[in-house]
Order: structure tokens, then C-alpha cells, then sequence
């Protein structure tokens, strides 16, 4: 019998021919999973590895939590508008947020956002940057706040994505100061898109507004929001500067009160061991200044109002625009200052809100607000007929329905072509007790609204000023006079004859942008279904 050769390994054990060709194919096979292994770690797409050497540490990363420890003096930041003045002076520092970020290659291309302002960054492997500084930026979450510095240099092509399109930043330097989480409940880009019916090749990527809403902190970063919100510190700037220079004193009333119309609408509040509510109107205590000698007077403040509208221009909390004053023989001395004072509310945001008017039309179009020099006033009959003319029945003595207002705005901008105008001599039964009725016609009152686009922005009247007369209009209307005694008590003692108006600042920038919805024009909106945020 021939003995079976035997192969015997170096460490002594013994194989067969077989198990030899096995053990051959295992170690190929382990030797080619190493060469793998080893060029994964190369780095990215065969970059430098984990191991290699990074000749821009210490010129990114995540900053320590700024607790001001140091002041950093000798960083001189620059905001992104200014750029364009440092081209090739220079390094600057630059902090925003990472809007958007593409990487290509060896580089990389954030998109630095500063409020509404965005400027193009570029990253490129050179003998400052290295591929893990170029693949640690492409990895920063959008939304993260981050300080640059960089050299602003100019480019031959625009860069229409960006509001800086004739500038960009050569990055030397990136650390993340405050970084977001790399899942957002909503993309600014989506929350930005222009919306356009019209428009069926778009994108049709919408963020609904609930959405907005319970994410509102992200949803207010978009430049129209942006825009929206400085526009509206503009209607409450131009508001005090107007009325300031006509020799308007700016007073602060309480906001906690007892009713004055009976109680509708109003939020109680436990007032130690009684009963109180959260201001309506202002229009008391503003009233008790005109009483102390004040002639002119105005608030701007917050207004709750407990009704359960859930319509487009109705909220809970709202702020007032409203003003008093005195007037010596007809209170149209004052419906000329209030219709003034909107006109030129109206031309300031016109010439001094350009670029904000536009930055919210591109995401929302609609045509420009219109507006006569002289402001149009329709007595409340004249409008009744013009509705009667278009096949609407409607009582004389009716207040406006929602519809009949829009259909009359309507009609008023196709013959005056105005979208702002005022109608005067409301039915006495759709105004409060202590609306001075007309003295030719009792049916109707010394009162009137201002409406844009169709829509109430503003409701004003005379007031009496007369304590007797007060009492017998309260009766009339049965309005408890128990609590109104200090009310009444003011103009026992001599009171100027007056009037004034409450206006919706909401509503006027709402209605001067065209935009569908008061809660655009509201940052925190509180409606009859949202408390929150």
C-alpha cells in the first residue's frame, strides 16, 4: 500500500492538497478586503485618511459654547451688505447661518445667510485648506450658525442664487458656533418658494401653514417674513413720528380693565377678589386723558379680544394703532387727521420700505397698493347705493357683511381706482352707546371706517362728551352703569368735544401687501384653536 503524502504547515499541522488551495484562496481574500480597508480610509473618494496629516488644523471646527470668557476684540466682523465695499482689502470675519452648502470635487460652496442677505462661499484644497477642512464644512447642517473669515473678492459671472451676486468669500477660516440639528421639521427653501398658481412647471413643494406655525422660528428666517416684520416696525415708526410732529403725546394705558360694553368679548382675569378683563379698547382711558387736558393723544399697544372668528383678518390678540383728540366745531377736523396720518403711513412704506415691499413679492405677487393724494370719503349711503346698483339688497340701517365689504371695495377701486378710501355716517344701531349720533338724521351717527382692498382696517367716531347725554345713550343701548362711574365722572367736569379711532396695525400691513392671511402679518398669532408658540 502507498502511503498517502501528507503537506504540513509551518506550524507543524498537517493538510491536505486541498485544504492548501482553501487556506490560499482565504488569504488572497483577506489581502484584497485589507488593499480595501486601506483605501477607505484614505479619506474620501481616495483623500487623505484619518491618520494623514491636516495642515489647516486649528482653522475649523466647533467653537467652545460662548460664555463670554474673552471679548475677541481684534475680530472685526462685517455684515454681508458691506461686503461688496472690502473686496480685495483683505481678510474679514464674517458670522451667519449655512443656508444651503454644495460640495463638488475638492471644494466646497456654502451659502452664507445673514438675516435676508446671502452671500456665495468657496472652499478649495490649497496650501491653506485641506481636505478634511473642505469635507468638515460640506458636513455642517444647514441652519448652524458659523464665523467665516475670508477675502471678499469680486466675480465675472453674477451669482443669481444669492443677494450678493457680484461678490464672494474665499474661506480661510470656519468654526461652527451654535449648530443645528441635521433633521428641520421644514426646509427654508421649501418655506420660500414663490407662490404662484400660475405657474405649472414649478416646483409644487408647499409648507402649509400649520406647519409654519408650530415651527414659527424657523418659518420667520425666510426673507419675506423678514420683510413683513420689518415693515410692520416701519407702520408703527411712521405711526409715532407722524403723529408726534402734528403734536400727538404717546400715552400707556392699562391693559387689565372693568367692561365697558357689557362684557362681550372679553378674557376675564382673577383680580385678587374680583373680576377683571383684559382690554378691548383703549378708548376710556384715552378718553379720560383728552378729559385731563391732553387735546391729543395715541397708544400703540396690545388688544384681546375674545370672539371665536376663525376668519382671515380676525385674531385674539392684536396690536391697536389708535388715537384722540379734540376738534372745535366738526369731528371731521379729526377723520382728516386720522385719513392723513394713513396716507402717509402709506407713502413713508413706499419710499422708505422698497426693498422689503419687494422681498415679500417674490414669494407672494400681488399688485401694488393703491391711493389717492386726497383720501376718498363716501358717506355709508352712497355706498349702500353703489352695492343696490350692483344687485345687492341690503338694509339702510344694516351694518356691512363680510362679503358686501369686499364687493364694494370692489367697486370702488373700478371707479376710483383707489384702494384705500373711507365711509362716513354709519347706522347708529351698528355702533356702541357712546358714538355721538347725527345731529340731522338720528337714524345715523358721527362715525366711520377705513377699509383697504375692500377690507375694515379702522372703525372711529365722535364721542359724547356730555355726562347726561352719556346716560341716556347707555340706557338706550342697556349698558350697565355701575361700573362706568369713573368713565362718566370724567366729563363731568368739563370735557373738549372729541373723537377718535382704533386701527389695526395687522391688518394695514395685511392689507397694504396683499397677503391672504392676518396670521402672516402676526409673528406669534393667537386664534380661537392656537395658544402656541
Amino acid at each position: 500500500m502507498v502511503e498517502e503524502k501528507k503537506n504540513v504547515s509551518a506550524n507543524g499541522d498537517q493538510f491536505s492538497k486541498k485544504g492548501a488551495k482553501k487556506a490560499a484562496k482565504a488569504a488572497k481574500k483577506a489581502e484584497q478586503k485589507a488593499e480595501s480597508a486601506a483605501a477607505a480610509s484614505a479619506g474620501n473618494d481616495g483623500e487623505a485618511g484619518d491618520n494623514a496629516v491636516d495642515h489647516a488644523q486649528g482653522r475649523y471646527g466647533l467653537s467652545e459654547m460662548i460664555q463670554s470668557k474673552d471679548k475677541r476684540s481684534e475680530r472685526i466682523f462685517v455684515t454681508v451688505p458691506e461686503l461688496v465695499n472690502h473686496v480685495d482689502k483683505g481678510l474679514v470675519w464674517v458670522r451667519g447661518r449655512v443656508h444651503t452648502s454644495r460640495a463638488k470635487g475638492k471644494q466646497c460652496f456654502p451659502i452664507l445667510r445673514q438675516q435676508s442677505s446671502t452671500i456665495q462661499c468657496i472652499l478649495a484644497v490649497n496650501d491653506i485648506i485641506s481636505k478634511q477642512m473642505v469635507k468638515f464644512t460640506g458636513n455642517i447642517p444647514k441652519e448652524s450658525i458659523i464665523d467665516i473669515q475670508a477675502k471678499p473678492v469680486s466675480v465675472p459671472n453674477k451669482i443669481e442664487s444669492c443677494t450678493e451676486q457680484t461678490v464672494e468669500l474665499c474661506v480661510e477660516q470656519v468654526f461652527v458656533i451654535s449648530q443645528a440639528k441635521s433633521q428641520l421639521p421644514l426646509q427654508i427653501e421649501d418655506a420660500s418658494r414663490p407662490l404662484n398658481p400660475d405657474d405649472a412647471g414649478g416646483l409644487n413643494i408647499r409648507v402649509n401653514q400649520d406647519t409654519r406655525l408650530n415651527n414659527r422660528v424657523l418659518d420667520l428666517r425666510t426673507p419675506a417674513n423678514q420683510a413683513i416684520f420689518r415693515l410692520e416696525a416701519g407702520v408703527c415708526r411712521l405711526f409715532r413720528d407722524i403723529l408726534t410732529e402734528n403734536g400727538f403725546t404717546e400715552i400707556h394705558t392699562p391693559k387689565i380693565q372693568l367692561p365697558d360694553e357689557g362684557g362681550e368679548y372679553f378674557f376675564t382675569v382673577n383680580y385678587f377678589k374680583e373680576t377683571a378683563y383684559l382690554a378691548v379698547s383703549q378708548y376710556i382711558h384715552r378718553q379720560m386723558a383728552i378729559a385731563a387736558d391732553f387735546e391729543k393723544v395715541f397708544t400703540v399697544g396690545a388688544v384681546f379680544r375674545a370672539e371665536d372668528s376663525h376668519t382671515h383678518r380676525h385674531l385674539i390678540e392684536f396690536v391697536g394703532l389708535d388715537l384722540e383728540m379734540t376738534f372745535k366745531y366738526h369731528y371731521h377736523e379729526v377723520l382728516h387727521t386720522i385719513s392723513n396720518t394713513l396716507t402717509a403711513i402709506f407713502k413713508g412704506l413706499r419710499d422708505q420700505y422698497s426693498r422689503e415691499i419687494e422681498a415679500v413679492g417674490q414669494q407672494y405677487k400681488v399688485e401694488p397698493f393703491k391711493f389717492l393724494e386726497k383720501p376718498l370719503i363716501l358717506q355709508f349711503t352712497e355706498g349702500i347705493a353703489m352695492l343696490r346698483e350692483a344687485g345687492i339688497e341690503t338694509g339702510d340701517d344694516e351694518d356691512l357683511s363680510l362679503p358686501n365689504e369686499k364687493l364694494l371695495g370692489r367697486l370702488v377701486k373700478a371707479k376710483y381706482d383707489t384702494d384705500f378710501y373711507i365711509l362716513d355716517k354709519f347706522p347708529l344701531s351698528a355702533r356702541p352707546f357712546y358714538t355721538m349720533p347725527d345731529p340731522d338724521n338720528p337714524k345715523y351717527s358721527n362715525s366711520f371706517d377705513m377699509f383697504m382692498r375692500g377690507e375694515e382696517i379702522s372703525s372711529g367716531a365722535q364721542r359724547i362728551h356730555d355726562p347726561e347725554y352719556l346716560i341716556e345713550r347707555a340706557k338706550h343701548d342697556a349698558v350697565e352703569l355701575t361700573k362706568l362711574a369713573a368713565y362718566i365722572d370724567a366729563f363731568r367736569y368739563g370735557c373738549s368735544p372729541h373723537a377718535g379711532c382704533s386701527i389695526g396695525m395687522e391688518r394695514v400691513v395685511m392689507f397694504y401687501l396683499g397677503l391672504n392671511n392676518i396670521r402672516k402679518t402676526s409673528m406669534f398669532p393667537h386664534d380661537p384653536k392656537r395658544l402656541m408658540p
